[in-house]
């Protein structure tokens, strides 16, 4: 009797329709023509120490002394204050960072960032209800596991949107309930584009779970204000629904602007009945940390059972890889000032900072300057979300690809974020080097006066 060998028709047709474009055909085009010697300036997505952007001394020093503790007794010539944090490190974590921890992560690491959002926020943090993940994406995808059980559940999302969320509820089976964002209007968020959806949806027989909110925006670059936030979490109220707040580029930041918390807006406006799911992460702001896959989730307004049960789910993965823990660790709880290594930890960040508001603004005006391209000031995160003129019966895939395969630059076209019908986009980030950016411009600019011709 013969055997039997999966083929595409045994798979989970599910997966077969999930698209994630940040990593889809194009960046496995750029994989393979970089394969066979061309150059490639991978600006597909936020991978901040790929594109040269430095790690912070003291993040790595504290990992090698506790990926080698032997090194804590020698003179290897790092800052005391370093050292102690290690050894600090090591009484609570005695173990070492082989080892598994809690399935909720390591409870002095929660703690910490319960204190990192008490002082951010001047509001009560809870270390029981924050959960250390694999990244913020593991977090997100959790919740929306937990969320959705049939195709009638809906999850609302911003277009254009991080493609994360649209491939996890694709490969859940849910429904994607989109709201657009004004780009006429710097990206704004617009109440009565957010009622239209729900009206829609709800109309359709979807059962809204949760809206989703990106802030610092990924991909278009925009920052919400107080007012915007205080009229989401009223929205939500008003509609029975939880609030999804991805706010991993808090320290993105370019204008004369603080970042306001979803969570001390619902402090602030006293609200006990919206069920808030706050992320953050090392992989952004200027840790740049993507490889340790470390981030968090914080619950707010919810019940010790439903707790129990994302809990649950975090057991079926055991942990989140522990250096990862750690290096969130560092991310809320760096040098302080009178530490010896706090002089260069600040050049270090605030260097890299000031270079990201540098070059963003070198992105968002280079595109302006080329004719049929605009592009929205980029006061937020890491990317620019361009609108582009295209030639009729073109679309923003093949003018990616042609891009990529012309020129070695690597970039995701709008398609695969959501954009308004009869409108064409691409998404570049902001990371490469000052100058490297400077090119990157200049053959779009080469490329675009020339695309179909």
């Amino acid at each position: 009797m013969g055997g039997k060998m999966i083929t595409i028709k045994d798979i989970n047709k599910k997966l077969i329709n999930t698209h994630y474009a940040v990593r889809g055909p194009i960046v496995q085009k750029a994989v393979e023509l970089e394969a066979n010697g061309k150059e490639i300036i991978y600006c597909n997505n936020g991978n901040p120490q790929s594109l040269g952007q430095k790690p912070l001394t003291f993040v790595r020093q504290v990992l090698s002394l506790l990926e080698n503790p032997d090194l804590i007794s020698k003179d290897i010539g790092y800052p005391q204050d370093i050292i102690n944090t290690a050894k600090k490190i090591i009484d609570e974590d005695p173990n070492g960072l082989g080892t598994y921890t809690q399935s909720a992560g390591l409870l002095f690491v929660r703690k910490a960032i319960a204190k990192f959002i008490e002082k951010r926020d001047g509001i009560k943090s809870d270390p029981n209800m924050i959960h250390l993940t694999d990244g913020a994406s593991k977090g997100i995808q959790n919740v929306l596991t937990a969320l959705i059980s049939k195709e009638t559940d809906g999850i609302m999302l911003p277009l254009p949107q991080y493609p994360l969320y649209s491939a996890t509820i694709e490969l859940l089976g849910g429904s994607k309930i989109f709201y657009e964002l004004d780009e006429g209007n710097n990206w704004g968020l617009s109440h009565e584009y957010m009622e239209k959806s729900y009206k829609k949806a709800v109309a359709d027989g979807i059962d809204i779970k949760a809206i989703v909110v990106i802030n610092p925006s990924n991909p278009t670059g925009g920052v919400l204000d107080y007012d915007n936030i205080k009229m989401i979490i009223e929205f939500a109220k008003e509609k029975n629904i939880a609030i999804m707040a991805d706010e991993v580029y808090q320290d993105n930041i370019y204008i004369k602007q603080d970042f306001v918390s979803f969570a001390k807006v619902l402090n602030n406006l006293e609200i006990n009945d919206v069920t808030l799911f706050s992320y953050h992460s090392v992989s952004k702001g200027y840790l740049g940390e993507c490889g340790h896959r470390s981030g968090y989730v914080e619950y707010r307004n919810i019940p010790d059972d439903v707790i129990n049960q994302l809990l649950k789910m975090q057991a079926v993965g055991l942990c989140s890889n522990h250096p990862g823990q750690i290096v969130i660790y560092l991310l809320v709880n760096p040098p302080k000032e009178g530490d010896e290594s706090f002089p260069l930890f600040i050049e270090e960040r605030d260097g890299i900072l000031s270079s990201l508001k540098k070059k963003a603004k070198i992105l968002s005006n280079g595109l302006n300057s080329i004719e049929g391209i605009t592009c929205n000031p980029i006061i937020g995160a890491m990317y620019a979300f361009p609108n582009i003129t295209i030639p009729q019966g073109k679309n923003d895939f093949d003018y990616c690809m042609k891009l990529l395969v012309e020129t070695g630059i690597c970039i995701v076209p709008g398609s695969g974020f959501g954009q308004k019908e009869g409108t064409h986009h691409f998404r570049t980030t902001i990371l490469p080097p000052e100058e490297k950016l400077r090119e990157v411009v200049e053959k779009i600019k080469v490329f675009h006066g020339n695309y179909g011709n």
